[in-house]
C-alpha cells in the first residue's frame, strides 16, 4: 500500500498547484487518523484522501467538457458553480487515471463536497478530513468541529453540514440541493434517536 500511495502522490503532484497539494496531503493524513480512531480501513482512507481533489485544478471549462466526455450528469447547482463538479469528476479520474477500482473509495471521493444521505464511515471520514485538515483556514466553530471528529463522527457531520449551509446562505452563494438533503437526513436520524423508544 505504501508504494502504491507514493506512486499516486508523485503523479498527483504534477496535476495540482502547491497549495492544493499541501491541502491534499493534510486531508490524506487526517483521513488516516480518523480511520484509526473510528475503526475504518486506513488504506482506503489514505487513497480517498489523497485523490479527493484530483480534478480540482482543472479549469471550469475543462471540468464541464470532461463531464460530457464521461457522461457524468451536471445538476443546475453544478452549472451555476462548476467547482462542485470536481468531486464526481475526481472519482471518475481516480478510476481511469489512477486505476482505483475500490468502489467505496470512489464513492467517498464523489461525495466529499456535498455529502449524501446514507454515507458510509469512509464517506464521512473523507468529508470531515477535507474540512478539518491542519492547513485549512480557521472557520467558525473549527476547534469544536475538530474535537467532535474524534469523539462523535455523526454529530461532527451534522455540525459541519449545518455550518456549511449557514455560511452559504449568509453569503447568498449557490447551495447544492444534495447538501441540504444530506443535512436533513442526518438531522432526522438524530431527532429520531433522541425520542423515547416506548
Amino acid at each position: 500500500m505504501e508504494e502504491k500511495i507514493r506512486k499516486m502522490s508523485h503523479k498527483l503532484k504534477k496535476e495540482l498547484d502547491k497549495e492544493r497539494y499541501e491541502h491534499t496531503m493534510g486531508v490524506m493524513y487526517t483521513a488516516a487518523a480518523l480511520a484509526m480512531r473510528h475503526g475504518a480501513d486506513i488504506g482506503q482512507a489514505l487513497t480517498a484522501g489523497l485523490l479527493h481533489d484530483c480534478a480540482k485544478c482543472l479549469s471550469e471549462d475543462k471540468k464541464m467538457k470532461m463531464c460530457g466526455k464521461y457522461n457524468l450528469p451536471i445538476s443546475k447547482a453544478e452549472r451555476e458553480n462548476p467547482s462542485l463538479l470536481h468531486a464526481k469528476l475526481g472519482a471518475c479520474l481516480a478510476w481511469k487515471k489512477y486505476k482505483v477500482e475500490d468502489r467505496a473509495v470512489l464513492r467517498a471521493i464523489a461525495s466529499h463536497t456535498t455529502g449524501r444521505p446514507g454515507m458510509s464511515l469512509l464517506d464521512k471520514i473523507v468529508y470531515i478530513a477535507d474540512y478539518i485538515e491542519p492547513g485549512r483556514k480557521e472557520l467558525p466553530n473549527m476547534a469544536h468541529i475538530r474535537a467532535l471528529a474524534f469523539q462523535d463522527i455523526d454529530e461532527c457531520l451534522r455540525a459541519m453540514l449545518r455550518d456549511s449551509l449557514d455560511y452559504l446562505k449568509t453569503r447568498n452563494l449557490t447551495i447544492d440541493p444534495m447538501t441540504e438533503k444530506t443535512y436533513d437526513y442526518y438531522k432526522e436520524i438524530a431527532e429520531n434517536s433522541s425520542q423515547c423508544a416506548f
